[in-house]
């Protein structure tokens, strides 16, 4: 019997991709754990693999093709002794995989008939909400637009999908939003459901002038249009959603780097060397990360995520590290970071960030994680504020170090180089007091760097 191959979802919130090319063509005999195909993801392009053993029967979607949508079938494979010249396109079965993803430190998810190998991390999922059901039958969404009914008050059940085999997916849910939408659970407790206010004071959200509206507003040869890639408009999505549904607020906190910038020179002076070069070099960011992930640990109650029924008490520190690429960012997250020296910090996100330049990232090294530090000191800049990454419930902006006047631990007066950092958080997981007492615990590992290596 021919099997479909079908659009894997390569990250949880996927809609959908572009195919950049086959990697096989028709007639190619393939087994399991053949890369059969590249997939340009939202960040990256992945390399799909094959999981059935067969003939390439027909390809369905040619290389290059953009906006294919999750679990549509891509091409058609023989099985073993089957007739290439007899297989017809057969529907797209039901596929929980692309629905259910296993941890993000997991193996790859298992092999499902017609759906190449990918590994899914999790954690963007939690944020989801449970899987809807009808009538005692599973209602197939996808994770973004159960995340987005949950935050609206949708009840999924109520809404017609129109993906694969009646899928729900975000623009049915945008479009039973924009119909009034269904209430969900949220409308049976006592507390009414928040609404996001607009000038237009009917809780609905402001969509903006429109792309030609925006075009007429510039004279004709005064622009050209670099056309969005998946990268850029997952950001814009993201960074809208977020400052769109999450509240949040900021705390400022100034620290002293003196002692930091001493050690650091030691540490760095005392490098063996390889090659005629240091073997490591400590950067001021690498002991931020550092300075974070030991404060979540000493306020656990802040390492933590939002979701609609519960707050995620995560035991690790999983600390996320801003990284600029070309037209786009990553934000490449260090695990269990205060369980790490210096040096292993400082060469892991060495790593990942020529990996996230590259394009060469897994979804899995990207997505979750506890917090996140953006820098933009190396630019002179000395003081931001960065937009929440969920289901991250803060992130700290870090400015320049700037030498000026301080008064130091005798009272007299001095020059000392402060850094600011600014903490964004989310109110609904971290109220004010317990922000502050984060900020104060980051403050007192930079200012006292040497407690960071016991």
């Amino acid at each position: 019997m021919a099997i479909n191959i079908t659009m894997p979802a390569l990250s949880p919130t996927m809609e959908e991709g572009t195919l950049a090319k086959w990697l096989v063509q028709e007639g190619d005999n393939v087994g399991p754990g053949d890369i059969i195909a590249e997939i340009e993801t939202d960040k990256a392009t992945m390399e799909v693999e094959a999981v059935d053993e067969g003939t390439i029967a027909k390809i369905l979607v040619e290389g290059g093709t953009e906006g294919v949508k999750v679990n549509a079938v891509i091409a058609v494979l023989a099985e073993d002794g089957e007739s290439v010249d007899a297989v017809d396109a057969a529907p797209a079965a039901d596929n929980e995989a692309s629905e259910v993803a296993p941890a993000a430190d997991a193996a790859p998810m298992p092999a499902t008939k017609g759906l190449a190998k990918t590994a899914v991390p999790a954690k963007g999922d939690a944020e989801a909400g449970p899987v809807p059901r009808k009538d005692g039958e599973r209602v197939f969404s996808s994770p973004l637009a159960r995340r987005v009914a949950n935050q609206n008050g949708i009840d999924l059940a109520s809404v017609a999908g129109s993906g694969p085999r009646g899928r729900v997916v975000l623009a049915d849910v945008e479009a039973a939003m924009a119909a009034g939408g269904a209430s969900s659970a949220a409308e049976a407790t006592s507390a009414p459901q928040a609404q996001v206010p607009t000038e237009f004071g009917n809780g609905a959200m402001a969509a903006g002038p429109s792309d030609d509206a925006v075009r007429k507003m510039f004279a004709d040869g005064s622009f050209e249009e670099k056309k969005h890639d998946g990268m850029r408009r997952t950001i814009a999505s993201r960074l809208t959603e977020s400052s769109q549904t999450v509240p949040s607020y900021t705390v400022n906190m100034a620290c002293r780097l003196d002692a930091l910038l001493k050690l650091r020179s030691q540490i760095n002076a005392g490098a063996p060397e390889t090659d005629g070069k240091p073997a490591f070099k400590i950067s001021v960011n690498d002991f931020i990360v550092k300075a974070l992930a030991l404060a979540l640990q000493d306020v656990p109650m802040a390492n933590a995520s939002w979701t609609s029924t519960a707050r995620l008490m995560h035991t690790s520190s999983d600390v996320g590290v801003a990284v600029a690429v070309d037209d786009g960012l990553f934000t490449p997250i260090v695990r269990s970071a205060e369980t790490k020296t210096l040096r292993a910090i400082s060469a892991e996100v060495k790593d990942m960030a020529k990996r996230a330049r590259d394009g060469k990232l897994k979804p899995a090294e990207y997505t979750g994680g506890s917090t996140s530090v953006s820098n933009l000191g190396m630019f002179g800049v000395t003081g931001f504020t960065s937009i929440i990454n969920p289901p991250q419930a803060s992130i700290v902006s870090i400015g320049a170090g700037i030498k000026q006047p301080v008064v130091d631990e005798n009272g007299a007066l001095a020059v000392g180089t402060v850094m600011n950092a600014t903490f964004a958080f989310d109110h609904r997981v971290i109220d004010g007091a317990l922000g502050a007492e984060l900020a104060v615990a980051f403050k007192g590992y930079i200012e006292n760097p040497m407690t960071m290596l016991v």
